[in-house]
Formats: C-alpha cells, structure tokens, sequence
C-alpha cells in the first residue's frame, strides 16, 4: 500500500469501536466499501460525504485488498 495512502486509514479504540477509519473520521473503511459495493460511484460518495477526498476512497480499497 503507498505510504501516503496508508496514513489515511487511522485505528482509534475511541473512534468507532477502533474499527479501521479515514483520517480519524467517523467513516469506517468498511463503510467506504459497502458504499462502492451498493453501486455508488466515487463521484457520488464524494458528493454525498464533503469531507471526504478520493484519496480516502482509494486507501479504502488498498487496505481491503491487504
């Protein structure tokens, strides 16, 4: 995974029961991914969710896949 991506995906015991999460936000990665499984498109994850970055959504998708 790139490094820069990696940072992005944060574990906190307080955030989200220390579940994976973007940027210490309350998006778990699994969240990201049932959203891109639901048939939403980066755009509109993008859209719906102003803070977050495609950066977010591609570290996602790179930790699924580790």
């Amino acid at each position: 995974m790139n490094n820069l991506l990696i940072k992005r995906i944060t574990i906190d015991p307080n955030i989200c029961h220390g579940k994976p999460c973007i940027r210490g936000l309350r998006y778990p990665v699994e969240f990201i991914l049932e959203l891109l499984s639901s048939g939403m498109t980066t755009e509109e994850i993008l859209i719906d969710y102003e803070d977050l970055e495609l950066d977010d959504i591609l570290a996602s998708l790179s930790f699924a896949t580790k």
